[in-house]
């Protein structure tokens, strides 16, 4: 070799290593799954030569922006942690003893490290296939059992969003149970948490209830009322027995909410056995972080009778169908599918990985743990309340539980100001009075710091322990038992704990696992350089109502973050409270009928809905007081511009949205969407674009460009947020100009909204702000070209789903150039008429293929909407495409008569290994059920319970821990 050819190899060499190094650090090359090599291989198989033809090909080009996205360069996941690290080192989390709902506590290493940051638990979807979401649903009923033996009522639901969303829904609820009343006042006590009255506000303005905040220490008012919601204990700390006030309630034909706090029903008397109808708060105190107000887990208990109200998911427990006890989602479970306009709650979601944590930390702990903790916190109150008393600070309250509310005449700022000094946050209740808060991570050095603030001490805190009762009232100490299930005694070593949850892992199907190709949930990589952060001490150990200086970061985060949503949807503001997808669709309704409002068109109050829409459409245009009107849908699955038409005509005058998923429901980005919006436009609406699918347009079009005025985003699912089993989500919503004056604000934090907003739709001023790192890290990271290239492949995949499967069953709608979008829907139903062989039959089915199925049955009944999304590499796609043709095959056997229609693979599937292992009188082989494809001889899944008897579960309703010998022989 020769210098000349010896030089140019090493420049080569050196090129080469220079493009490897780059490559290297590109987030966008690890998030996509299929290979560039992969890709031109699928884009053949649909006909296409490049990325850029089949976008072009299968989007409208009216819809197509020309505008380059105004985005950071893509960061690598090293680069993208550092700058998190900067913005957490801006954060400064300090003693917190503010209280308001939210108080520090300890997560027990072993649940942190194997539940919040474990993909077999984060990375699960909602249980709607129950065989393999054994483990989430048993971890659910621990929640359960926890929550409804704790407040004293015997049905209590898998979890809401947070505590003031949870009352509000309980406000709702004892409205639409009780008979007896024809008022629309619901009285609120004045002793309520403030953020909890803002909610329960502004969701009541909206359905013409009247909310009357009241001082109810001296009894109830006069006039009538369907309904009260108190808070045990207060918000100043003030623990009083509510017997007799309920009692009074009843007597009055109305029906009583109790807000209550878990950790303190372990000592106080619960709600239950008082009378309460419905008890409602929040979980966060048991295990789970602060988090900057969220995600944390609400909950809501009711009394018998009140069952099939409640709001959101109730797990149950029915039977398999070998009798063995098997858990699954019981009543009306997601029930806006099912009565649209007609449904009491917009939610369809809950908060299962938070309340797995709680849930967890109760069977961690066990009640003697529990009142422990309680007992430890509750002291530190007593103790620095008497050190107060003995320095002449005034006591308000003799009763209280863990806070301490100081008179102070003049002073409380210069106290708060004092506490801050030493590292410690109160809460500045008004100029005359300081509230201290204490937990679980309250330390003799902090109550001795407090006391220094208020220029008293210091004590000999032993003395003072001993000396002083307890804060308690006799008629209020708890005496009924509590978790007295065994799981909450078994698990008291940290082996016993960590088997524990990798056995209930074991028995789930997530995406650590294999693909779950559900439609409309977008069920993708959730990058670990994005989920790291949210455990660290400095994003998950901050109070929601710190003073702002204290999170500087989080503020930081959280305007960039709205800056880049904003600019890649293309609209002029948004907002990150709304913590769920519903919670945003509520709260863009909000804004359109605050709108039209200040424009004097109060009387515009009909939302147009296509008939093809998710059912919390229909649900929130209810709760957001408008008038709700069907729009069909065409032969192909677009909406049906004549009847459009029809509709707005009949509504012109009163018309004020119409809301719209793009690209629509059926998976297909449809022709007409810019005239659609102009109609709706032209007629005095507003255009409500469902952000669900936004995951087809990230790069490609922005809403705010071709028609949409607001738009909720699922950041669960187009912007990496896990689904962590049902839950958390972030819904935030994205508005035009016009609207940016009513976009969702808070009372205790003016930096969340602008002053003319439409109110708090969530307790805490940003949602769940703990988990925005992840999708600030997923936009930082993959940029403009990585999120345009992420959609494209999104819409490639599908295609080439659609394409692989054509041959063997019918897909249903396509768009232009017969292309789909990032989503397909395959047709069951000839199958049902070819061989009996329902949609069910071949979601269970695909179970012993190694699969989740596809959405069932949404948005048209006996079909699949299968999303395979951007991050599956061509290897699962194909496996998962044979398995659906070899299913097809299967079904052909069936057909045939070669199987009998009651005794073959797909009927009996899901098949167990206790099933293969026990007498085989089927007409098919042990290998046919158990290994229809060779790959899984290697790898297999196996569901730990045959398929479950839905109907027994209902009409045998059990919604806490069955007794160990359920399960015996």
């Amino acid at each position: 070799m020769n210098a000349r050819t010896s030089a140019a190899a090493g420049t080569s060499q050196a090129s080469r290593l220079s493009t490897l190094a780059s490559s290297a650090g590109v987030f966008a090359d690890r998030h996509i799954g299929p290979s560039a090599e992969d890709r031109a291989k699928m884009l053949a198989a649909c006909g296409f030569g490049s990325l850029e033809e089949l976008v072009t090909a299968a989007v409208p080009g009216a819809i197509r922006t020309d505008t380059a996205l105004r985005l950071p360069a893509p960061a690598t996941e090293a680069q993208a942690q550092a700058e998190l690290r900067k913005l957490a080192a801006k954060n400064r989390p300090m003693v917190s003893m503010i209280g308001l709902g939210y108080s520090d506590t300890l997560t027990p290493p072993v649940i942190r490290r194997n539940v919040l940051e474990d993909p077999a638990w984060y990375t699960a979807y909602t249980p709607y296939q129950p065989e393999i979401s054994q483990g989430r649903l048993e971890a659910l009923v621990n929640f359960q059992t926890v929550v409804g033996d704790l407040t004293g009522l015997p049905v209590s639901g898998a979890s809401l969003l947070d505590e003031a969303t949870a009352a509000a829904e309980a406000m709702t609820l004892v409205r639409r149970t009780n008979r007896r009343a024809t008022s629309a006042r619901f009285l609120v006590d004045a002793d309520c948490l403030p953020q909890t009255i803002a909610v329960v506000s502004t969701r009541a303005e909206a359905l013409g209830i009247e909310v009357d905040v009241v001082d109810l220490t001296s009894g109830l008012p006069d006039g009538e009322f369907f309904g009260v919601l108190l808070q045990y204990p207060g918000v100043t700390g003030a623990l009083r027995d509510h017997g007799q006030l309920i009692e009074a309630v009843h007597d009055r034909g109305a029906q009583a909410v109790v807000a209550a706090d878990l950790l303190a029903l372990t000592l106080v008397r619960p709600p239950g056995e008082i009378g309460a109808d419905v008890v409602v708060g929040s979980a966060q105190r048991l295990g789970v972080p602060l988090m900057y107000g969220g995600p944390h887990a609400g909950y809501m208990a009711v009394r018998k009778g009140l069952e099939r109200s409640l709001p959101g998911r109730l797990v149950g427990v029915s039977v398999d169908a070998a009798g063995r006890p098997a858990y699954r989602l019981a009543l009306q479970t997601r029930e806006q599918h099912i009565r649209r306009e007609k449904a009491t709650s917009n939610i369809c979601t809950a908060q299962v990985l938070l309340a797995v944590i709680a849930g967890m930390y109760a069977v961690h702990h066990g009640a003697d743990g529990l009142r422990a903790i309680a007992a430890r916190t509750h002291r530190s109150g007593v103790v620095l309340a008497e050190g107060l008393r003995r320095g002449g600070v005034e006591i308000v309250h003799e009763h209280f539980f863990d806070t301490v509310l100081a008179h102070v005449p003049g002073r409380s700022r210069e106290v708060v100001a004092a506490a801050r000094e030493r590292g410690v946050n109160l809460r500045l209740a008004d100029a005359n009075h300081v509230s201290i808060a204490c937990d679980e991570v309250t330390t003799p050095e902090h109550l001795a710091l407090v006391w220094e603030a208020f220029g008293v001490g210091p004590y000999d805190q032993a003395a003072l322990d001993e000396e002083t009762p307890d804060a308690i009232p006799a008629g209020l100490v708890r005496t009924s038992a509590f978790l007295t299930h065994p799981v909450f005694e078994q698990h008291r070593s940290e082996t016993a704990m960590l088997r524990y949850l990798r056995g209930l892992a074991d028995d789930d199907f997530a995406l650590d696992r294999g693909m779950i190709p559900l439609g409309s949930c977008t069920m993708k990589l959730n990058p670990t350089a994005a989920m790291e952060p949210i455990s660290w001490p400095e994003f998950a150990g901050i109070h929601p109502f710190a003073p702002v200086e204290d999170a500087q970061g989080y503020l930081e985060l959280i305007h960039q973050l709205e800056t880049w949503l904003a600019e890649v949807t293309g609209y002029a503001a948004v907002s990150l409270q709304p913590n769920a997808g519903s919670q945003g669709e509520l709260a863009g309704l909000l804004a359109i009928r605050a709108y039209h409002r200040a424009l004097g068109d109060a009387e515009r109050d009909v939302c147009l809905i296509p008939s093809s829409a998710h059912g919390t459409n229909a649900a929130s245009a209810v709760m957001a007081g408008m008038r709700v009107v069907v729009v069909g849908a065409a032969e192909d699955g677009t909406v049906d511009l004549a009847d459009l038409r029809e509709k707005i005509a009949a509504h012109r005058e009163r018309l004020a949205a119409i809301m719209v998923t793009y690209p629509s429901t059926h998976g297909v980005y449809e022709e007409d969407i810019a005239e659609l919006c102009s109609l709706v436009h032209e007629a005095g609406g507003q255009v409500y674009v469902d952000g669900a699918n936004l995951n087809a347009l990230l790069g490609l079009a922005r809403i705010g460009e071709f028609g949409g005025d607001v738009s909720h985003l699922n950041l669960h699912k187009t912007f990496c947020i896990p689904h962590g089993g049902g839950g958390p989500g972030v819904g935030p919503i994205a508005v035009r100009e016009h609207l940016a004056p009513y976009l969702p604000n808070h009372p205790l934090l003016p930096e969340a909204g602008p002053a003319t907003g439409v109110g708090p739709v969530s307790a805490a001023p940003f949602g769940s702000a703990g988990i925005l790192p992840i999708s600030w890290a997923y936009v930082r990271m993959m940029g403009e070209p990585g999120l345009r290239l992420a959609t494209e492949s999104a819409v490639l995949a599908a295609n080439y789903v659609a394409t692989r499967l054509a041959p063997h069953y019918q897909v249903l709608y396509s768009g232009r150039n017969s292309l789909v979008a990032h989503e397909c829907i395959v047709d069951l139903r000839p199958i049902a008429k070819e061989a009996g062989i329902s949609v069910d039959d071949v979601a269970k089915r695909l179970i012993d293929y190694g699969f989740h199925a596809p959405t069932m049955s949404f948005p048209v009944a006996g079909t699949f909407m299968v999303e395979p999304t951007e991050s599956e590499n061509m290897e699962e796609l194909d496996r998962f495409c044979d398995a659906m043709i070899a299913i097809r095959g299967e079904i052909g056997r069936v057909a045939g008569g070669e199987w009998p229609a009651d005794d073959n693979p797909l009927v009996n599937a899901p098949h167990t290994i206790e099933m293969l292992a026990g007498a085989w009188e089927h007409p098919y082989s042990r290998e046919d059920a158990a290994y229809p494809m060779a790959t899984l001889r290697r790898r297999k899944y196996w569901s730990p319970v045959r398929r479950i008897d839905q109907a027994y579960g209902d009409r045998n309703l059990v919604c806490v821990c069955p007794p160990p010998d359920a399960f015996a022989e």
